[in-house]
């Protein structure tokens, strides 16, 4: 997928916005067809969709050189699909098949590509935040300029080992940028009624980590500050906290009703903040695209997931040898 060519315009090009359409109708399509994969039983276990946040990993992706690492949180397909894997080694990891990520031992949660620099997600609430510190202690022993992007959930943001990350990160001024997805709700909780500074990015202030809120819903806006957050931290001036103030349209899993909000709260921010639609009205009301052109990239999309399908029903099961391998005994 896209990564930044590290200007620093608040411009979006035509090829810019473009890339970023396909990259997020890719996230959006994949996942509902994971969902449908779910419900027939071909997905075991959690599955956590990552429907109406496509603009923060997109845009984030953008602001990253070859070589930076990503590590996330359970919620992780998208971060996957941006970070340039495909989505037949996705897919399949998500139906348990050998062709998958992790020879489909890993699944939904677990899943991570080291060729792309994608360090997993993670199932424990909180526990990628530490890891995400120590890759970027690794970045700075060895001197390569590498940063590490660390994405948690507003839920995970009020965990303890956040905070001895925060201290650690800041101490040592580690190439680091914390990305809180605030999706509003940790799992079937309102933030309002869970977090009392509901700003997450101020959290930082205590130990001398800047920070700031960025609209997750417009992948232009989180490039931006994506690419200040990332310069700083490569340039050695420590970490950076960015709020992405974003929003999931389906349950906190597969498994969760949403009863916990109404469905006008959800309509609205579809009609209103939807971040592909946002994206496809700059490319319309620019010149750049047709709606028929736009309507043929979604249905060029449609035949890769539908591949990706494909490819994960006919990828065999790993073999019963295959247990006890690539675990530490």
């Amino acid at each position: 997928m896209a990564k930044g060519n590290g200007k620093a315009s608040a411009e979006a090009t035509k090829d810019d916005l473009l890339q970023y359409y396909r990259d997020m109708m890719l996230i959006r399509r994949f996942e509902e067809r994971a969902g449908q994969l779910y419900g027939m039983g071909l997905i075991g276990g959690f599955c956590h969709l990552y429907i109406g946040q496509e603009a923060v990993v997109v845009g984030m992706q953008a602001a990253l050189k070859d070589g930076d690492q990503v590590i996330t949180a359970y919620r992780d397909h998208g971060h996957m699909l941006a970070a340039g894997m495909t989505a037949n080694g996705v897919m399949a990891e998500l139906t348990g098949r050998s062709g998958g990520y992790s020879k489909g031992k890993g699944g939904s949660m677990h899943m991570f590509s080291i060729e792309k620099a994608f360090y997993g997600g993670h199932g424990i609430v909180g526990a990628q935040v530490s890891l995400g510190a120590g890759l970027a202690f690794a970045n700075k022993y060895r001197g390569d300029g590498k940063v590490c992007l660390t994405y948690f959930g507003d839920g995970a943001a009020n965990q303890g080992q956040v905070y001895e990350s925060f201290n650690m990160a800041a101490l040592w001024k580690l190439p680091v940028v914390f990305v809180i997805e605030n999706n509003q709700y940790a799992m079937g909780t309102s933030i309002q009624r869970s977090t009392s500074e509901t700003h997450l990015h101020k959290r930082g202030i205590s130990f001398n980590i800047p920070g700031e809120e960025v609209d997750g819903m417009d992948v232009v806006a989180v490039r931006e500050a994506g690419r200040r957050a990332v310069e700083r931290a490569r340039t050695g001036e420590g970490p950076y906290l960015l709020e992405m103030k974003t929003y999931r349209y389906r349950g906190h899993s597969m498994s969760d009703p949403a009863k916990y909000r109404t469905k006008e709260e959800v309509d609205e921010q579809k009609s209103k903040r939807d971040p592909i639609e946002h994206v496809k009205k700059l490319l319309i009301d620019a010149g750049h695209a047709t709606e028929d052109e736009l309507k043929q990239i979604d249905r060029d999309i449609r035949t890769v997931v539908t591949e990706s399908a494909e490819f994960a029903q006919q990828s065999p099961e790993p073999d019963p040898s295959e247990l006890m391998t690539d675990i530490y005994l």
